[in-house]
């Protein structure tokens, strides 16, 4: 282990010289193959923590798809569906139990996860990193690699594909400090444990909690502590489907995470699984054509002259109404926020995307409201009494 690793540059290409290094000790990681640079390992040591944090609080391998420092996906193992590994574009592939939460991390928002930083709670095996080695993705971290699984990756990007190996015994100091605008931020680390002690206070009608259900819950409240503020989460089978990260407002948080949930379950709809897809298309111009057909800008897509791009021929519109259907049939969603819900619009918002499950902090001069919708749906709602804002 070194005391220091150079870097091309900060985070942008102006900000030099950029480095990362201990004041005291070793740097607990290596670097195998490639050099990451600045964002790079923000995203690594963010993730690192999530999906450490996940494998801890579940018992399940962990997974994450980090872009510019919040997570794209995240998610526990929970064997895919087929028509799961048909959207995530993995139905051709083996997949161990590392592999396919990493598929779940990254296919539940495949826009989102273009050019992501790939983080693993085990060992990178070879169908992880056969999976990785198609995909657009500028790194990973993980505990360790089989000697397959690095062989594979060296051949990424030419050979300059990001591999970092990570210390998973490292423990780091409980104080921690950030520069900004020369002046010195102390603080300690945010250690809060999440586990189901979070969920035992409901005060909505409804004080039913699954099993699965509490699962979901907290892989979204562990999203949530390493998503940039403010943030919503929607989880589904032990994944995060729909992240809405950075925003001002909590009701553009709820909507924005709410909306990728949509297009996550519209995706699994007959009408996209049916799409005319031409053999050739590349993966990159696959999923921008998706995101474009479940959207109301779907003609984009199919005015003559632009849908022989895409498909071997025409495919009807997939309408408004027709939309709204398929999603009324979801159903059993997980939300966790980051801080509490100051109005019931969230609550309205977050009903249309089959929510069920909640877990926030409460203590809003408006929890009234907020339980009253709760209660107008059925939903399960949980105070856990901790906020969870990461910058």
């Amino acid at each position: 282990m070194a005391k220091e690793i150079s870097l091309k540059y900060g985070c942008n290409p102006n900000q030099v010289p950029s480095r990362i290094f201990m004041q005291d000790g070793e740097l607990p990681v290596q670097v195998l193959n490639g050099r990451p640079g600045y964002i790079n390992f923000l995203d690594a040591f963010n993730s690192w923590q999530l999906v450490r944090e996940l494998k801890a609080a579940t018992g399940l391998p962990a997974a994450a798809s980090f872009k510019h420092v919040s997570p794209a996906g995240a998610a526990v193992y929970v064997p895919l569906s087929d028509t799961l590994k048909k959207i995530y574009f993995v139905d051709d592939l083996e997949l161990s139990s590392i592999a396919s939460a990493y598929a779940a991390a990254r296919g539940a928002d495949r826009m989102s996860s273009y050019g992501d930083w790939a983080a693993l709670s085990d060992v990178c095996d070879k169908e992880t990193a056969t999976l990785l080695a198609r995909e657009v993705s500028d790194g990973i971290i993980a505990p360790g690699y089989t000697d397959e699984a690095l062989d594979i990756l060296k051949t990424k990007r030419k050979g300059n594909y990001n591999v970092v190996q990570i210390d998973e015994s490292y423990v780091p100091a409980p104080i921690e400090h950030k520069d900004v605008f020369g002046i010195t931020f102390e603080q300690g680390r945010n250690e809060l444990k999440i586990d189901e002690s979070l969920l035992e206070t409901l005060p909505t009608a409804n004080k039913s909690l699954s099993d699965s259900a509490k699962r979901d819950l907290i892989v979204s409240l562990i999203t949530l502590k390493y998503t940039q503020s403010n943030s919503v989460c929607y989880v589904k089978n032990g994944q995060a489907i729909g992240v809405g990260a950075g925003q001002q407002s909590r009701v553009h948080c709820t909507r924005l995470a709410g909306n990728k949930a949509d297009n996550w379950y519209l995706r699994q709809s007959p009408r996209m699984l049916e799409l005319p897809f031409k053999p050739d298309i590349r993966r990159p111009d696959r999923d921008n054509t998706i995101d474009v057909y479940i959207s109301d800008d779907y003609m984009d897509v199919l005015a003559d002259g632009q849908w022989e791009n895409f498909f071997t021929e025409k495919p009807e519109p997939f309408t408004r109404e027709q939309r709204r259907q398929w999603l009324d049939g979801m159903t059993g969603v997980a939300l966790g926020s980051d801080a509490f819900f100051p109005f019931g619009d969230n609550i309205e918002r977050a009903h249309k995307s089959g929510v069920e499950f909640i877990a926030q902090p409460g203590g809003s001069i408006r929890d009234d409201n907020v339980i009253e919708v709760c209660d107008k749906y059925g939903i399960a709602m949980a105070f856990t009494g901790i906020r969870l804002f990461h910058h």
